[in-house]
């Protein structure tokens, strides 16, 4: 009987210590939680994305909680509601939080853009960009393997017909597919811009039309036309400013390649691509 007792005390005698020990060290590394970040976390949507400039929700309510000067409006996911209600816990004004977009900069589809392989390895556009950056002449353009596609967790891009197309309805750029393209050809703008260069080279005018027969060709021609200052052609690429501009479209109309494009209005048709034996005239 007592060598059964024995082992059984000692085991008990042990756990009892432990249990000392925990109980101990649990009061001195005690960290009080911040009730107001854990209020500002539990309404921040957890996509966890860095949209919002910080490294995930957590950080982000953090942040706000420390200093709610930063702004309650700074979360595209959650948008205008989210704002709110981060505002509504800190007492302070919710600002503005205008819905924001992921915009592609390109439309070197497969009927615009020319290709110099047929690529069969990884079928990712971050493989693709290694060898002699990608499988098309132009090596700024979206290389349309879909890497944002599958990265962006509300099926708001897909890739057709060769190039990342983007549903403004769904998209709460969040900005998760720009961090996956390898060209940077997609970037988070706010919603309320209809007006878009979709076109990211900064090659010359002559190599971009050789290239893409829907590429900028920095003309200036929009540049002219535009009233109120805000597109401008700098490294041979048209930029829109969209605090300047007004969606009224007069750019998209005089850009005689059609990389402006201006979403309240049907495409204009792009200049048709030179002759297969003009071109290689050119080329030689």
């Amino acid at each position: 009987m007592e060598a059964i007792l024995t082992p059984v005390l000692l085991i008990a005698a042990i756990g009892f210590v432990l249990a000392v020990i925990l109980t101990i060290a649990s009061k001195i590394f005690f960290v009080p939680v911040d009730e107001t970040v854990a209020n500002l976390r539990a309404e921040l949507p957890g996509a966890n994305c860095g949209a919002c400039g910080y490294a995930g929700c957590d950080d982000y309510a953090s942040a706000l909680a420390a200093d709610p000067s930063i702004g309650a409006n700074k979360c595209p996911v959650g948008g205008a509601d989210v704002a709110a209600k981060l505002a509504e816990i800190l007492g302070v004004d919710a600002g503005s939080a205008d819905p924001q977009v992921a915009v592609v900069m390109c439309n070197g589809n497969k009927d615009a853009a020319k290709t110099i392989m047929e690529y069969q390895g990884l079928m990712t556009c971050k493989a693709a960009k290694q060898l002699y950056g990608g499988l098309n002449a132009c090596s700024h353009g979206c290389l349309g393997l879909g890497d944002c596609e599958a990265a962006c967790p509300y099926g708001a891009i897909k890739v057709c017909n060769g190039v990342a197309v983007v549903d403004r309805e769904t998209c709460v750029g969040c900005g998760i597919c720009a961090k996956q393209c390898p060209n940077s050809v997609i970037r988070i703008a706010p919603a309320k811009n209809k007006v878009v260069v979709q076109c990211n080279s900064k090659d010359a005018g002559a190599k971009t039309r050789k290239a893409c027969s829907n590429g900028c060709i920095a003309c200036k021609k929009c540049e002219k036309v535009c009233k109120f200052e805000a597109i401008k052609v700098e490294d041979n690429h048209a930029m829109i400013d969209p605090e300047k501009c007004k969606n009224c479209g007069l750019c998209a109309k005089e850009c005689p390649t059609g990389a402006i494009i201006n979403m309240r209005a049907k495409r204009k048709p792009a200049a048709p691509a030179a002759p297969a034996a003009e071109a290689k005239k050119e080329e030689a």
